[in-house]
């Protein structure tokens, strides 16, 4: 009926009701002239030919033809809002930039939500992780942090990133989604199992975008006014709690209702419901990096909140649908290198590659003068440079200030208390295969101490139903005692077995504390018969069975 259509249904309906009893304006066409008629063809009779001379079609048409942009190769399927962060708790005594400057201090925040590997058509509610991009408008140009709905990511060294990805995607024949593709990545890239733990349990599955967390993933650098440094991660937690849809219901609104992120943001902001988020930073000291456990700047780990705790900084607030989703979230470009001062980028292999990366996906999708577009515009700070000309240039592209540097005309100059800080650097210059940098304690605690024994339960029979559909060999790599994994022996990994029960395929998922030694036992020790029924007497009276190497080795 239509009393029950929602805010994001009767959009139409509102607008017109806003204009109120203005009259309709005068239809133009892109030059502004007066259109008599928008609905015939000019023809000679008839029946006859179109005329070229009828450069309302044609400005029509041609228009058309030119309407789509290229989609991002990521993060294509995405909801946008606008709003403000407030600073709650001073930490300038970590960082200068202006957006901290003062406590109760308001900044204009754009914020993108989006989905990884979809196209723009895809469904909001496929087990996909999700990215949470925020654009904040400040004094010194804008900030962008382009962070995700998961602390940790599946690869660590930005070399990787577009085989990964190309995994995630389609087959390049069949043009489908192709299990084989993406168990064959993450197989052979052990670096990925704590991500994809993640993205198999409940929180793969979000419910929308305002019951998420946030994070910025990365390892950054802080910088004060006295000119110390420490590092830092960012979170920014939901303050409408963490929501997450079942399979059954996740695949339901992505056959009935595919848009329900969007619709759900949409409808929450347009009834006055704002989402906000607590945003935290984690600070490391250089002295404590250096001392680390592991690499701070790896982006498949997170660091310990009972040794970093989080400090809370302020709120991000939603309080503003886009008013066109074109023009101010297909056109927003998010870019992690847009860092104010005080803000400055880590080692981080990954960072650094999107540092790259994400900038020049936007001058291929929007063009050089991306930035001149309204809703990427620093609009808070002045720009001046000497940067000329391009696609699309908008205003008066810096008039007739000089376009080079050096110069003699009192033409823009460079300050330099705004110069990065310094670091060290004292190494050899290789490639270096990071590929095993402990990837399993993490995994471990993840399993054992962050999720309970029903959501163990889940993150299996989820990790099951996807893994069925690759090849057996690379069902067998994910358990292998051969494989990377399974050497570093993965506390708490998946050993998945099919067998025939009752005529019906079972399959079987068991949870292993030591897989390497557990299948050690299996076929290279004398009592592997006996280690084997034991071990199916429990399949059998367990949905999910829990043993250790010492409790199965006691059954022998």
């Amino acid at each position: 009926m239509a009393d029950d259509r929602d805010k994001a249904t009767d959009q139409m309906k509102t607008w017109k009701a806003n204009r109120g009893s203005q009259k309709p304006d005068v239809l133009t066409t892109g030059g502004g002239h007066p259109v008599g008629d928008k609905l015939n063809l000019q023809t000679a009779g008839p029946r006859g030919p179109l005329l070229v001379q009828d450069v309302v079609f044609t400005d029509e048409m041609a228009h058309f033809d030119r309407e789509r942009i290229p989609e991002r190769v990521v993060h294509a399927k995405g909801a946008g809002a606008f709003g403000y962060f407030e600073v709650t708790h001073d930490i300038t005594r970590y960082c200068k930039a202006k957006v901290f400057e003062h406590v109760g201090k308001t900044t204009p925040i754009a914020v993108r939500f989006s989905t990884v590997a979809g196209e723009s058509g895809s469904a909001d509610t496929v087990r996909d992780p999700r990215g949470f991009a925020v654009k904040f408008y400040t004094e010194d140009g804008n900030w962008d942090l382009t962070g995700n709905n998961t602390p940790i990511f599946f690869i660590r060294d930005a070399m990787l990133f577009p085989s990964f990805i190309h995994s995630q995607k389609r087959n390049p024949q069949t043009h489908m989604k192709d299990p084989d593709m993406v168990w064959d990545f993450w197989s052979l890239r052990p670096e990925s199992l704590h991500q994809v733990s993640f993205l198999f349990s409940d929180r793969g599955l979000p419910d929308g975008h305002r019951h998420m967390n946030g994070y910025g993933s990365h390892t950054f650098k802080l910088v004060n006014a006295d000119g110390e440094r420490v590092y830092c991660k960012f979170h920014y937690k939901t303050d409408q709690g963490i929501k997450n849809l079942t399979v059954e219901e996740a695949d339901r609104l992505a056959a009935t209702n595919p848009d329900y992120g969007i619709a759900d943001l949409f409808n929450a902001i347009a009834n006055g419901n704002y989402p906000s988020w607590t945003f935290y930073i984690q600070v490391m000291t250089f002295e404590q990096a250096e001392k680390f456990r592991f690499n701070p700047f790896d982006l498949t780990k997170v660091w310990s909140h009972k040794e970093y705790p989080l400090i809370p900084v302020g709120k991000l607030v939603l309080n503003r649908n886009p008013v066109n989703y074109f023009a101010e979230v297909e056109q927003a470009a998010f870019d992690p290198s847009n860092m104010p001062p005080g803000i400055e980028p880590s080692p981080d292999k990954m960072l650094q590659g999107r540092l790259f990366s994400y900038p020049d996906t936007h001058r291929h999708r929007l063009g050089a003068n991306y930035l001149q577009i309204p809703v990427n515009c620093p609009f808070r700070a002045r720009v001046a440079n000497y940067q000329r000309d391009g696609p699309m240039c908008m205003h008066d592209n810096q008039g007739g200030a000089p376009n080079y540097y050096p110069n003699s005309f009192s033409a823009p100059e460079t300050q330099p208390q705004f110069m990065e800080s310094k670091f060290q650097v004292s190494a050899d210059v290789a490639r270096y295969n990071s590929s095993d940098e402990d990837n399993v304690t993490q995994v471990r605690t993840f399993y054992t101490q962050v999720l309970n024994e029903e959501e163990r339960q889940r993150l299996c029979q989820n990790m099951a139903g996807s893994l069925k559909g690759a090849q057996l060999f690379i069902q067998k790599r994910m358990v292998s005692p051969s494989t990377t994994v399974s050497h570093f022996a993965v506390a708490h990994s998946l050993c998945f077995l099919e067998c025939e029960v009752s005529g019906k395929m079972l399959c079987l998922l068991v949870n292993v504390i030591y897989l390497q030694y557990v299948i050690c036992l299996f076929f290279f020790m004398g009592r592997r018969r006996r280690c084997v029924f034991c071990l199916l007497k429990n399949l059998l009276s367990s949905r999910t069975v829990m043993f250790s190497w010492v409790s199965c080795r006691s059954r022998i």
